[in-house]
């Protein structure tokens, strides 16, 4: 009816929708693009910290470790049965967002707040919550300071290109508190900056802070303030335009945090492949095929738990109560134990 009413209506119709074919098309063939490069490739190019105890270090042999590191580990083992499979590029934080954009790296595990600026403008995806932070300030323990509030005519240090300068000055001006702002670019400037007394206070997410205090003169006389002024939902980034390569990388976290739920870790997974539990058969692979609708094998949740291990486990290794960081789990314990650690179920 429209063809015969309306040729040149119709001839426009048809061209927008075989332009909307094609588009379709094309992102089809862009879905896979990222995760057809990394196999082809042979390994996960991954942006991190250059050096954050208990996140994101290397060694004299150049191996890394680290909580952010950990997630990198996990996504190769995800991939290739094999955690030893990520590329590591260290990246500071004027250059780790184009690094991502620019293709250079796969996906940035570095600690990264999750904003809207970062995400509309700078065309990247967040992918998933990991760390739950915020942030904090770090001062002389001679200063007696129980509060943040306390810190009128304080001289702040803060490393530029981050949330953090906005975040102290905002809680600043409501506060009606004075300041002066020393502002640097590297985080080994800063604290060095700091530690000669050249600033009262350092802020920064508050993870951050407790790593940086065990790299002073002496540890024990700075103190992180209890204030969180700020909300620092950390996490992996990954560009636009590929929504494959973007469930990839959350459902690795989404599994790592299901696994702890259910009581499956890295000492147990043998067992849990011969459980009859519904919801640990869709983990590890023998109910469903979840991981072939991803582009991955089945047993990709297996894999991640038998190679690197579960939320939980990730968290105390590298910087729970047990370690030099001797961090609380606080927020980031599950759902079920008080904290807001969710993940979405795999059915």
């Amino acid at each position: 009816m429209i063809a015969d009413r309306h040729p040149r209506h119709a001839r426009t119709i048809l061209s927008v929708l075989a332009m909307l074919g094609a588009g379709l098309l094309l992102s089809g063939t862009a879905s896979a693009q990222t995760l057809e490069k990394v196999k082809a490739r042979g390994n996960v190019v991954c942006g991190v910290n250059p050096d954050l105890q208990g996140f994101s270090m290397h060694d004299a042999q150049g191996s890394w470790s680290g909580f952010d590191v950990d997630f990198c580990r996990a996504l190769a083992a995800a991939i290739f049965n094999n955690p030893g499979k990520v590329q590591y590029v260290p990246l500071g934080t004027t250059d780790r967002l184009q690094a991502l954009q620019s293709d250079k790296i796969d996906v940035l595990s570095r600690n990264t707040t999750w904003t809207f600026a970062r995400e509309a403008s700078l065309k990247l995806n967040f992918a998933a919550v990991t760390y739950y932070d915020g942030q904090g300030f770090l001062t002389r323990r001679s200063a007696n300071a129980t509060s943040a509030l306390e810190l009128d005519n304080a001289s702040v240090c803060v490393q530029k290109g981050t949330t953090s300068e906005l975040n102290f000055a905002d809680f600043f001006r409501t506060n009606n508190l004075k300041y002066q702002v020393v502002a640097l670019d590297g985080l080994d400037e800063l604290l060095k900056v700091y530690d000669q007394g050249k600033c009262t206070v350092l802020t920064s997410d508050t993870s951050q802070l407790f790593a940086a205090r065990l790299r002073l003169d002496a540890p024990d006389d700075h103190v992180v303030l209890p204030d969180i002024i700020s909300k620092e939902p950390l996490g992996p980034f990954v560009r636009f335009g590929d929504d494959q390569w973007l469930g990839i990388v959350k459902w690795t976290h989404f599994a790592m945090v299901n696994a702890e739920e259910l009581g499956v870790s890295s000492k147990t997974i043998d067992e849990a492949l011969k459980s009859n539990k519904p919801d640990v058969k869709r983990l590890v692979g023998i109910d469903g095929n979840y991981g072939e609708q991803m582009g991955l094998t089945n047993d990709w949740a297996v894999r991640i738990i038998r190679h690197v291990g579960n939320y939980g486990e990730v968290f105390e290794r590298n910087v729970g109560t047990g370690t030099k960081l001797a961090i609380p789990r606080g927020i980031n314990s599950l759902w079920t134990n008080g904290g807001i650690q969710y993940a979405p179920p795999i059915r």
